[in-house]
């Protein structure tokens, strides 16, 4: 349980989101997600990494439990300091990271896979940002990297989800297969991508990120401001309560 990564001997890093019932991710996790993809980016044997889950979903974001239990605001910060660590370790790892996404994938789960390289999707993978439920707000930046913006605010607005299909239909998930496909199909495109030069996908990689139009990890923290307003004000501690007891 945790976080885990194994090497495939073709090139390929696995790297597995294991968090029993949800994925939701405490905010130890975050940060050993940021270490385990930052780690594999810099190893030479590492051509691409595959970022997978166990379980029925691929995450449901920060764990809201443990930032409810813990007294003060120690959690929040560490859960936003985590995410912005783990977001930023995909965008920036050394090397493509392929997102491999089966059943839900909500909250941090869309930060993560929208800084990805490429996704590939199970058919029962749907999307979306809960956060204006909980009284919160985040990762509007990376849903932006997968839909175009008047949807993503409605999306947004009303935390509704999408599917794997719809954001297929984008071009911003490259595949769709069954669920019981999804690691052989990650895999299959990891290995086509890791056969070629390291040293020039790699370049690929840090040049594609150069001519990003977004400053992912400043808007981002801009976003983080106004869910630090919301906790001061209380707003976001009523709103996880509600839902922790409906």
């Amino acid at each position: 349980m945790g976080i885990s990564s194994s090497h495939t001997g073709s090139g390929v890093t696995v790297i597995t989101i294991d968090y029993p019932p949800v994925n939701a991710i405490p905010v130890r996790g975050w940060f050993d997600l940021a270490d385990e993809l930052v780690a594999a980016g810099r190893r030479p044997e590492t051509h691409v990494v595959v970022l997978r889950a166990e379980g029925r979903g691929f995450c449901a974001g920060v764990d809201i439990k443990e930032i409810q239990r813990t007294e003060g605001f120690d959690a929040l910060i560490g859960a936003n300091r985590g995410c912005a660590a783990a977001f930023a370790a995909v965008y920036d790892c050394e090397v493509p990271v392929v997102a491999a996404i089966n059943g839900f994938c909500l909250g941090g789960g869309v930060g993560l896979v929208g800084n990805a390289d490429i996704v590939v999707a199970a058919t029962d993978a749907t999307f979306g940002l809960p956060e204006v439920d909980r009284g919160a707000l985040g990762a509007a930046t990376h849903l932006a990297r997968l839909v175009p913006p008047h949807l993503m605010r409605a999306l947004y607005y009303t935390a509704r989800r999408i599917s794997a299909e719809e954001l297929h239909h984008h071009g911003s998930v490259y595949e769709v297969v069954a669920p019981a496909g999804l690691d052989a199909a990650a895999l299959a495109l990891a290995e086509e991508i890791a056969a070629k030069d390291t040293r020039v996908i790699r370049c690929a990689k840090e040049a594609l990120n150069g001519i990003d139009p977004q400053h992912v990890h400043r808007s981002y923290r801009y976003e983080q401001g106004f869910t630090f307003e919301l906790n001061l004000s209380g707003v976001s501690d009523a709103a996880r309560r509600a839902f922790l007891e409906g």
